[in-house]
């Protein structure tokens, strides 16, 4: 009894000594509600977001634009039909990273469902060869058979469309290595 009592004292001294400290400090409810009133109190900051066309010093995109004067534009001669077609092809579109980014992707998704589709088409014939061997009918075998060779030409077809797909990704990287893109555009 006489260990028990001290310690029951010191416990109730170190509750009665951090009670106070919890009491007075604010709830998360608080804390948030006060900081969601200061951001509407405080003036909104616009921020500059930096491309890479800011990086590199792209002149065109930080050109100042120079109006021609109404006056001018009346006086000028009519346009030869060569500038016309010239105005009316569309320009091609801006080679960026989420040109890069988007076509490469593109390309290996496609390349990632034939792949999956040539794996399911393996085990179809798979499935089909245990099928064919199980069956003692000749004619339950044929129809085995004929599905089975006509997985096995889908395979095929699929499978020289995915070397056609690993070339179509190989000429763009070759591309964009070619045209300076950097190669964290293609990841």
């Amino acid at each position: 009894m006489t260990r028990i009592l001290p310690s029951l004292l010191t416990a109730g001294l170190l509750l009665a000594m951090v009670a106070p400290s919890l009491a007075q400090q604010p709830s998360l409810a608080d804390v948030a509600r006060a900081e969601e009133a200061r951001r509407k109190g405080a003036p909104q900051k616009t921020t500059r977001v930096i491309t890479n066309d800011d990086l590199r010093g792209n002149r065109e995109a930080n050109a100042p634009v120079v109006a021609t004067p109404p006056a001018a534009a009346a006086d000028a001669p009519a346009a030869t039909p060569e500038a016309k077609k010239a105005e009316a092809k569309p320009e091609d579109p801006k080679k960026d990273q989420a040109y890069w980014k988007d076509r490469i992707t593109t390309a290996r998704q496609q390349l990632e469902r034939s792949q999956m589709f040539a794996t399911a088409l393996e085990s179809r014939i798979n499935g089909l060869w245990a099928e064919f061997t199980a069956k003692d009918d000749p004619a339950q075998r044929a129809v085995v058979e004929r599905e089975r060779q006509k997985s096995i030409a889908e395979l095929e077809r699929v499978k020289r469309e995915i070397d056609e797909q690993k070339q179509a990704i190989t000429a763009i990287e070759d591309e964009a290595r070619k045209l300076g893109v950097p190669p964290g555009w293609l990841r």
